[in-house]
């Protein structure tokens, strides 16, 4: 009788624990379930991101198109040329308009087809810098130095 009670006694307590660590689990997974939903992810992106047009002078109607996704590729549509690469956009460095923004790409294949203003060229692994001066939200210009002289390109934003 007492080796029956001793049994009972010790599945007890075995039972017990197994019921108040199952109950501690089960909280913990509750609290990481209500952090994981409670978490909020701010994910900033760059502002360059999205369609830009770039009329080309002395040529029919013809756009120059910039298309800066995400994961840093860039898609560039030129009349019949298309070229896709990577670009890296780094904002101004004291966000001020003393030193300009930049926009580094390196094209990674190009179809070798005529663009707007006529030319044939390979650029696969050109890789260009430029300064970006903001006119706009909707509007930049690709300039050749930091002070924001000598800007060659004017792009409008076609999508955000």
């Amino acid at each position: 009788m007492k080796k029956r009670a001793l049994f009972i006694a010790f599945l007890g307590l075995v039972c017990g624990y197994s019921n108040a660590d199952q109950k501690i689990a089960a909280t913990a997974k509750s609290q990481d379930l209500q952090a994981t939903e409670n978490t909020i992810q701010i994910k900033t992106r760059p502002e360059i991101l999205g369609l830009w047009g770039m009329s080309i002078p002395n040529t029919k109607s013809c756009t120059e198109y910039y298309n800066f996704r995400g994961s840093n590729e860039v898609i560039v549509n030129s009349a019949q040329e298309w070229s896709a690469g990577l670009f890296e956009y780094q904002p101004s460095p004291d966000n001020t308009k003393e030193v300009l923004p930049t926009v580094v790409m390196q094209i990674r294949y190009e179809n070798n087809e005529k663009d707007c203003s006529g030319n044939q060229v390979d650029q696969t692994g050109d890789l260009s810098q430029y300064f970006v001066k903001w006119q706009n939200p909707n509007q930049i210009q690709f300039c050749a130095n930091e002070k924001g002289q000598e800007c060659f390109a004017t792009l409008r934003r076609v999508l955000p």
